[in-house]
C-alpha cells in the first residue's frame, strides 16, 4: 500500500461506504453459528492478553499476516454487539473483485476496502482509514500488506505511521498471531486442524518520524512471538 502523499489532509473526507442492508444481524449469525464454533473446535484458539483489548472505539489493531484466518480470529475477540464498528481494512481490487464477493465481504466481514493501485485524491487508502476512524469506527490492519510465511513478521509499509501521525490520539494494539498460516497457508482453501492462539499486547501511541514508529510497532510484534 503506497498511496500519494498529496491529498492525505485535503479536499473532501472521503466517507467509507456504506455495508449491506441486514449486514450487521447477517455478521452476528455467522460468527455467533459457525465462526465460533469452528475456531474453538477446529483449531482450538487460545488468546492471551485479551484484556489489552480497548473497550471502546476507535483503535486499531494490527498483527501479522499469513492466513484469512487472521481477519476471522482478530474479530472474534469482541462482542458480537461491537462487530459493526469495527473493520479489517482489506484490499478493493481482491474482496471486491466481484459483486458477490464484495457483497459477502462487506456482510459477513464488515471490510474497508482500498485500493492498492490507480491511487487518487478520491481513494487514498490512508484519507479512507482516517474518515472511518474519526467516524468512531475501530481497524484491523495489516501493516505487512500481504499475506507471508506462516508464524514469520514481515517488515512493515509506512500506511500505520502515517495513521499515527494523522491521529496521534488513536490507541494502536499489536497483536501475534501463531499458527494461522499452518492451518490455512496462503493459495490453500481446506484449513488443517492445529492448535492457534493470538497473543495481544499493550495499547501504543508511538511517537517519532515516520521510519520511528513503524519500527516500534513491527518490534511490538516481534516481541509478541515469544510468549511471556
Amino acid at each position: 500500500m503506497r498511496p500519494s502523499e498529496a491529498g492525505e489532509t485535503e479536499g473532501a473526507e472521503v466517507v467509507p461506504p456504506a455495508r449491506p442492508r441486514g449486514a450487521t444481524a447477517l455478521q452476528i449469525a455467522f460468527f455467533l453459528l459457525f465462526v465460533r464454533p469452528f475456531l474453538l473446535l477446529f483449531i482450538g484458539l487460545r488468546v492471551r492478553g485479551g484484556a489489552n483489548l480497548p473497550r471502546t472505539d476507535p483503535f486499531v489493531l494490527i498483527a501479522n499476516h499469513s492466513s484469512h484466518l487472521d481477519t476471522l480470529s482478530l474479530l472474534s475477540l469482541f462482542p458480537l454487539r461491537r462487530l459493526a464498528r469495527i473493520q479489517p481494512v482489506a484490499a478493493a481490487d481482491y474482496f471486491e473483485r466481484n459483486r458477490v464477493v464484495s457483497w459477502l465481504s462487506r456482510s459477513f466481514f464488515n471490510i474497508l476496502p482500498i485500493a492498492r493501485r490507480d491511487i487518487t485524491a478520491q481513494n487514498d487508502p490512508i484519507r479512507r482509514m482516517v474518515a472511518a476512524l474519526r467516524a468512531g469506527r475501530s481497524l484491523i490492519l495489516f501493516p505487512e500488506g500481504t499475506r507471508g510465511a506462516a508464524n514469520e513478521v514481515g517488515h512493515f509499509h509506512t500506511g500505520i505511521a502515517r495513521l499515527a501521525t494523522l491521529l496521534p490520539e488513536i490507541a494502536i494494539v499489536p497483536a501475534y498471531l501463531e499458527n494461522m498460516g499452518r492451518a490455512l497457508p496462503k493459495g490453500q482453501f481446506v484449513p488443517v486442524p492445529i492448535f492457534c492462539e493470538i497473543r495481544v499486547g499493550q495499547p501504543l501511541c508511538p511517537r517519532g518520524n515516520r521510519k520511528e514508529i513503524v519500527v516500534e510497532l513491527e518490534e511490538a510484534v516481534r516481541r509478541l512471538r515469544e510468549p511471556s
